[in-house]
């Protein structure tokens, strides 16, 4: 395992196509300093680079918070520009443009950055103990880096606007029975299932599930007449592609397709 900037942000492959990045800062509950976010934007950058990369799951160290959002030691030390990238938004991540499905991990709370970050993500897998909240409102903030408009995305709209307004968290149980994380498991058993997750996701042509994504991230953004459009071109780029032949053949010959990312 390596380190991106300092110890903050730890980068591995843990298998085959799936990166597994963590946030290391488990005495601050992961919260997002300035080391952070380079280093969560040095990881987007080195997956999006890596053509043998596939998928790759966030999570965060140590039992307790995926991560507790910024860190207010940095803000009232008037650091809080550092939080964020150009190009990354808050923790060089929640506005990073991303091609491959990040899959969050949250071992633990998922609290204010914290929470907006898996909003980030593609999917989730909870533990059983942890909690999703938006607290800003309670320090006459606003959760400013996405929280605001994709909990209302992710939540049935009237769930997603009493967490926002009484910053009130709910527990994994609830999160998944209103669909904001895909599973929830014990603690102990979180990494793995979301690379279990990621397993099944690099079983399928990696380009084909990029252009899926790319289409399906603007459903809620576009009318139904570009989405067709998009579709189409979509449809159309991997048609040219070597996988798309691999596909049939493999079906054909009944045995598992190689897929080449190409």
């Amino acid at each position: 395992m390596g380190d991106l900037t300092g110890e903050a942000v730890l980068f591995e492959v843990a298998e085959p196509h799936i990166a597994l990045v963590t946030i290391n800062r488990p005495e601050a509950r992961n919260a997002v300093n300035g080391a952070v976010a380079q280093g969560l934007e040095a990881a987007v950058e080195r997956v999006e680079r890596d053509g043998d990369i596939w998928a790759a799951v966030l999570t965060g160290a140590g039992p307790h918070a995926f991560c507790a959002g910024a860190d207010l030691k940095e803000v009232s030390a008037g650091r809080s520009a550092t939080l964020s990238t150009e190009r990354g938004g808050f923790a060089g991540f929640v506005r990073a443009k991303r091609s491959k499905l990040w899959i969050a991990a949250a071992q633990g709370h998922a609290l204010a950055g914290g929470l907006e970050l898996l909003l980030a993500c593609d999917l989730a897998v909870a533990a059983e103990g942890a909690t999703f909240g938006l607290p800003e409102v309670k320090r006459s903030l606003v959760a400013g880096a996405g929280g605001v408009f994709r909990l209302p995305r992710a939540l049935p709209r009237a769930i997603a606007l009493e967490m926002i307004a009484t910053g009130e968290p709910i527990p994994a149980a609830r999160a998944a029975q209103f669909g904001l994380v895909n599973a929830v498991v014990p603690a102990e058993r979180v990494r793995e299932a979301a690379l279990a997750l990621a397993r099944k996701v690099c079983a399928n042509a990696p380009l084909a599930v990029r252009e899926s994504l790319a289409v399906a991230r603007q459903a809620a953004d576009l009318d139904e007449e570009a989405l067709w459009e998009l579709s189409r071109a979509a449809s159309q780029r991997i048609r040219q592609t070597e996988d798309f032949q691999e596909g049939p053949r493999a079906f054909v010959e009944k045995r598992a397709p190689l897929w080449k990312g190409r």
